[in-house]
C-alpha cells in the first residue's frame, strides 16, 4: 500500500466513522443513558466488529454478493427490520415517570453482531475494500491492512459520540427530557435508513 493510498484510506475511514449513522446515534443515546464507562463494550464491539466485517468482506463476501444479487435485497429487509426494532427499544428506554434508565447498554458481542445489519457499516466496508485494498498484495494481506486502518481510526471516532452523549446527559436531568432525547435518537435512527432503502 502506497503512502498516498494509506492517507486516503485513513481519511475515508475517519470521515465515514465520525459522521452520523446508526452506530454513532446509538452510542450517543447509550452515553446519555448509561454513561461512558458502561458504553465502552459497545464502543469496542463496533470498532473490532466492523474491522472483522471489513476483513470478511475483502476475503469472501464481495464474491458471494456478486454471484447472488438477491442477497442484497435480503440484507436490506433484515437490516431495516432490525433497526426499526432497535429504534423502538431506544425510544422506550425511559418510561415516562421513571427516574432511572431501565435496560442495559449493548454488550461487546451485540455491538459486533450489529455491524452485519448496519447499512452504513456495509457501505464503509465494501467501499474501503473496493477502493483502497492494495492490488499488489494477496487478498488476505490487503484485507488485513484495510481492516487494521479501520480499527485504529474507528475507535477514537465512536468515542467522540459516546462522550457527546455523556455531555448531553447534563441537560437531560428529568425523565421527560431523557425520553424526548431517546425518541429523537430513535427517529434519527429510522431516518438513517432512507439512503439504503432508496438505492
Amino acid at each position: 500500500m502506497t503512502y498516498e493510498i494509506l492517507i486516503a484510506l485513513i481519511g475515508f475511514a475517519f470521515a465515514s466513522s465520525i459522521t452520523p449513522g446508526p452506530n454513532n446515534l446509538m452510542l450517543m443515546a447509550s452515553g446519555a443513558n448509561y454513561g461512558l464507562r458502561r458504553t465502552v463494550p459497545h464502543m469496542l464491539g463496533i470498532s473490532l466488529g466492523h474491522a472483522f466485517m471489513v476483513l470478511m468482506v475483502g476475503i469472501v463476501l464481495l464474491q458471494i454478493f456478486e454471484t447472488y444479487p438477491i442477497l442484497n435485497v435480503v440484507l436490506k429487509v433484515v437490516s431495516a427490520s432490525y433497526m426499526i426494532w432497535l429504534a423502538w427499544k431506544i425510544a422506550n428506554a425511559v418510561p415516562p415517570e421513571a427516574k432511572e434508565v431501565k435496560g442495559n447498554p449493548f454488550t461487546f458481542l451485540q455491538a459486533a453482531a450489529f455491524q452485519w445489519v448496519n447499512p452504513k457499516a456495509w457501505f464503509m466496508a465494501i467501499t474501503a475494500i473496493s477502493a483502497y485494498a492494495p492490488q499488489d498484495q494477496s487478498i488476505w494481506i490487503g484485507s488485513l491492512m484495510v481492516a487494521g486502518v479501520f480499527a485504529a481510526t474507528n475507535f477514537p471516532s465512536v468515542t467522540v459520540w459516546a462522550w457527546m452523549g455523556v455531555q448531553v446527559r447534563r441537560w437531560l436531568g428529568t425523565a421527560r427530557r431523557l425520553r424526548a432525547f431517546n425518541v429523537s435518537m430513535a427517529v434519527l435512527l429510522v431516518v438513517s435508513l432512507y439512503p439504503m432503502l432508496t438505492h
